[in-house]
């Protein structure tokens, strides 16, 4: 069996930074315009916060977000792109439509922020892929979702100098063969799903109002039971699980923010009570509306793992710092001889 890393517990924390390179299948720049605007007064303030309560981040950041110009990133794109059945999926058929450099397009560039980001002890720059690719649409296959990630991968090192080693798969959809390239690729960790129904990877057009509806309420009330994961794995790319994911703050339900910050919280408290691991997530989008609400909420959860950090010794940790922990402590030995005993040979 793999090893069981016990002990004082992890928190770890995941940006999905995407700009309207995530959303434009569904909403155009203007119908989005205050989230995404947003977005550069959220970054610092998350940073702000993150260096205040000690909080080692992984930031999921879009390939496309880090170039200069629309010349480099031009000559930056990938030889292979995906041939989506649904064509409006693919970002490469809009790039006419983006601007010539962040300042004069700040929806669709954002190497400033990524600098700033790289810049602040702790964080991480993981990948959101280089177009925001979609694992489970039909039409793309394993290779080309290879030449997508190897852009990622150029750019970052060209940028930053040095590749990703964590990967957060856009719209949560993944598969083995995807994960077989990330291997190949040399990546150490992925956030995976919980494995409740609601929460598995689909296709956007197979996804329904229930499980929607399902994911909604599960953030105010238990209704998958506990979202923290024992911290276990084997090689790379290690399945670091998403536990909850933090979604923003809407005056409709303000009336609820209690019950959703003891949703998250309890779990908090069981992930570092038991030696378990804890993975919040979001976007920085999610904040560029009601900033001042969405701080308070973070704010009030940081300050709960601050207490349990010094109750019990509770880690803040990266994805990748969090599959090196579960790699070290992996015996292949001991995994090899369980799997002969489970066999009954």
């Amino acid at each position: 069996m793999p090893a069981d890393v016990r002990g004082s517990g992890v928190f770890v924390v995941s940006l999905d930074f995407e700009l309207h390179w995530g959303v434009r299948d569904k909403w155009t720049v203007a119908q989005y315009r205050e989230r995404l605007d947003g977005v550069r007064r959220a970054v610092p303030a998350l940073l702000g916060l993150f260096r205040e309560f000690g909080i080692r981040a992984t930031w999921a950041t879009v390939g496309l977000l880090f170039f200069d110009s629309k010349r480099e990133l031009l000559e930056g794109l990938p030889a292979r792109r995906p041939p989506y059945r649904r064509a409006s999926l693919s970002p490469y058929a809009a790039l006419d439509e983006v601007g010539e450099n962040e300042r004069d397009d700040p929806y669709h560039f954002a190497p400033s922020l990524i600098r700033r980001i790289a810049e602040t002890p702790g964080q991480e720059i993981g990948t959101h892929t280089f177009s925001h690719y979609y694992c489970l649409e039909e039409g793309q296959s394993a290779e080309d979702f290879r030449d997508d990630l190897v852009a990622a991968m150029r750019v970052t090192r060209r940028k930053l100098g040095s590749a990703p080693r964590s990967i957060v798969f856009p719209r949560n959809q993944l598969s083995a063969a995807h994960l077989g390239v990330c291997r190949q690729l040399g990546f150490l960790a992925y956030r995976g799903n919980p494995e409740a129904w609601a929460y598995r990877a689909r296709r956007e057009d197979a996804e329904s109002l229930l499980r929607r509806g399902i994911r909604l309420a599960d953030a105010y009330l238990p209704l998958t039971g506990r979202c923290s994961h024992p911290l276990a794995g084997a090689d790379a790319p290690v399945d670091v699980p998403a536990s909850r994911y933090l979604r923003p703050y809407h005056p409709a339900f303000r009336g609820l923010e209690r019950l959703r910050l003891e949703r998250i919280g309890s779990d908090l408290d069981h992930a570092a009570r038991a030696g378990r691991l804890f993975h919040l997530w979001w976007h920085p989008h999610d904040f560029g509306a009601h900033l001042a609400e969405n701080l308070w909420i973070l704010g009030e959860i940081l300050t709960r793992f601050r207490r349990l950090r010094d109750a019990f010794g509770m880690e803040s940790l990266g994805m990748a710092e969090s599959a090196e922990r579960v790699m070290a402590a992996w015996d292949p030995a001991q995994a090899a001889a369980g799997s002969v005993a489970g066999s009954g040979r």
